[in-house]
């Protein structure tokens, strides 16, 4: 009788639920033993998901198998994923927004929140669509919903992946905000948040970078082309600060092995290129967005050193 239940969550994109294990005559003490063994992982009361899913799941994709989880666990009692919920679901980074909470709106007059479960009052004004079985609000509700909630960061993360990927129209996200909005220097201040968007980011890491460099008053560029005296392109940095200092964010990469050792020297050839144009590199990690001041000495440095190159040359 196990084996037919976590057959039906294999074929349920990898929850299932109590009452699917009673209506397949699998007991409790089953469910448990199954918990016990590490090939069920219980995320809620009722809601299960198979181990086999849940242990190599990132934060965000463990989020989207809770919330689908406990919407099916739950049936008719909620309606649909919301807010950071929604948009893991559609597969979308989340950054400064809980991961620890289920959102979903459903038959209350309020909202209620229950553990780690918050319901909200379903807005008949808003659609629903399935994603793989799910249902969930839209891509540009989600987006309104968390640029009012959860603030600029995790607003721009997900509007940029959400535009990088063709999956959200930014006009109609900031228009919901307007109606959402119980207070209007509340949705002025989202609205403003979500015009940040640029589609051309194209990791969380660049989106950051570049929300740093402008709280540290530069404005920086995505994604721009750097071409030598003949017109060839040199490289596609990340950002371009001014005209002369580049900016790239280098995820948790390791230079390991023999692939490794190559990808290194591929990058120290792209970046001589790049100083022989008289372009500075500023090369940023993870551990360096959680330190705005050394990145802004490190940026000042190269944009001072860029400007007396230039005005040499000049």
């Amino acid at each position: 009788m196990s084996d037919r239940l976590l057959t039906l969550a294999a074929v349920q994109q990898g929850v299932v639920s109590i009452r699917d294990a009673t209506r397949l005559e699998v007991d409790h003490n089953a469910v448990a033993d199954l918990v016990t063994a590490g090939t069920l992982v219980r995320v809620r009361r009722g809601a299960y998901v198979l181990g086999s899913s849940w242990e190599p799941a990132t934060p965000e994709r463990r989020l989207a198998l809770r919330t689908r989880a406990v919407l099916h666990a739950r049936g008719s009692l909620v309606e649909a994923a919301t807010h950071q919920s929604a948009l893991a679901l559609h597969g979308l980074p989340l950054h400064n927004a809980p991961l620890d909470v289920i959102d979903v709106c459903g038959n209350v007059t309020r909202v209620r929140r229950a553990a780690d479960l918050r319901i909200h009052p379903t807005d008949a004004r808003l659609a629903v669509q399935v994603v793989e079985g799910a249902r969930t609000v839209p891509v540009d509700v989600a987006l309104a919903q968390v640029a009012l909630r959860e603030g600029r960061g995790a607003a721009v993360v997900a509007a940029d992946a959400a535009l990088h990927a063709g999956a959200a129209d930014l006009d109609r996200a900031v228009d919901l905000v307007g109606q959402l909005g119980e207070s209007p220097r509340r949705a002025a201040r989202a609205q403003r948040w979500l015009r940040l968007a640029d589609p051309l980011c194209e990791s969380v890491g660049e989106t950051r970078t570049r929300l740093l460099l402008g709280d540290l008053g530069y404005e920086a560029t995505s994604q721009v082309r750097i071409r030598d005296e003949a017109g060839s392109v040199v490289a596609r940095v990340d950002l371009l600060v001014g005209a002369w200092v580049v900016v790239e964010f280098d995820g948790l990469v390791k230079y390991e092995g023999a692939q490794g050792r190559a990808a290194l020297a591929a990058e120290k050839a792209r970046e001589d290129r790049l100083r022989a144009l008289g372009y500075e590199v500023v090369r940023l990690t993870w551990a360096d967005l959680a330190r705005p001041q050394r990145v802004a000495a490190l940026v000042r440095g190269a944009v001072e050193r860029a400007g007396a190159r230039h005005v040499r040359a000049g």
